[in-house]
């Protein structure tokens, strides 16, 4: 593609646009607006783009030409399938910001992935997964709602279950939460920053009122937000960032529990985290953080190539 570069000061201002809804409207991590602004940049730049509506105009051959580009310099596919999304992403502002009025994206499917053994997901990725599923969201506050579970789960360990029990009494999460998991038994989780500025923005966007003893997630109409909704959002977003099939909304806890081991978590330590009854179903993620490893090894020694 050739185009003559759009003026300086237009583009800086379709990117400050983006950044500032990216970062203050969807609330995203740093990275995840980093990354988002460079791809639309180079979008801008690649096509030649005057302004939102002439982004809003950006064709399905623009978009493939710009990811075989991107794949020329090197792009793997995991980093072409979340390049693709965030392009998206940036389409669909920019047809909000133009008033377009048909939302429909051109059709281009993500980079297949080679099948590998399950795994843990990265840190990004978990990130990058949880803004993934607030960005595909209908609604902004059912995308932040999505976000508040899927940090709940990968930066408190919480499962699925424990999440969606909490009540809007526990507002505001404070810097610990006492959590009620299997069999009744109670333990006690550490809640980062990312994770409580993530419910409060759900909790400020949630249209339907919280009772202090009524569940503090909802679903669309109102009622109590299901697990399969939110399995239903994180297959969307896996798809979209081209990540595998072992990458479900439990495995945000599993990835948890396995980046801390790495960090030198203890297993009794972990054990009462993860609210496991027995040390015997800790002991798992050593396993998997062996394997984890031991393919890290075989990927870069030369003797394995």
């Amino acid at each position: 593609m050739s185009h003559a570069p759009p003026r300086t000061e237009q583009r800086a201002d379709m990117l400050e646009a983006w950044r500032a809804h990216l970062a203050e409207s969807r609330r995203r991590s740093p990275h995840t607006v980093r990354a988002y602004v460079a791809t639309a940049a180079r979008l801008i730049d690649a096509t030649g783009a005057e302004g939102f509506g002439a982004v809003a105009r950006i064709d399905l051959r623009a978009l493939r030409e710009q990811l075989a580009a991107r794949r020329a310099e090197g792009l793997g596919n995991v980093s072409a399938a979340r390049e693709l999304s965030a392009m998206k992403a940036f389409l669909l502002f920019a047809r909000a910001q133009a008033g377009v009025s048909d939302p429909a994206l051109p059709r281009l499917r993500g980079p297949r992935l080679a099948k590998g053994l399950p795994r843990p997901v990265t840190p990004d990725d978990a990130l990058n997964l949880a803004d993934a599923v607030g960005e595909a969201a209908d609604q902004e506050w059912i995308g932040a709602r999505d976000r508040a579970v899927l940090l709940l789960m990968y930066g408190a360990g919480l499962r699925i279950a424990e999440a969606l029990s909490l009540k809007a009494a526990d507002l505001p999460l404070g810097e610990v939460l006492t959590v009620t998991g299997k069999g009744g038994k109670q333990r006690v989780v550490p809640i980062l920053p990312i994770v409580r500025a993530a419910v409060a923005d759900y909790a400020a966007r949630c249209p339907w009122p919280l009772a202090a003893q009524e569940p503090l997630f909802r679903g669309a109409k109102g009622a109590p937000l299901g697990q399969g909704m939110v399995q239903k959002a994180v297959a969307r977003a896996r798809l979209l960032l081209g990540l595998p099939p072992s990458a479900t909304p439990h495995a945000l806890r599993h990835s948890f529990a396995t980046h801390l081991l790495g960090a030198g978590a203890d297993l009794r330590s972990l054990q009462e985290l993860l609210g496991h009854a027995s040390l015997g179903s800790t002991q798992i993620y050593t396993r998997v953080d062996a394997a984890t490893m031991l393919e890290t090894y075989r990927a870069a020694h030369p003797r394995e190539r």
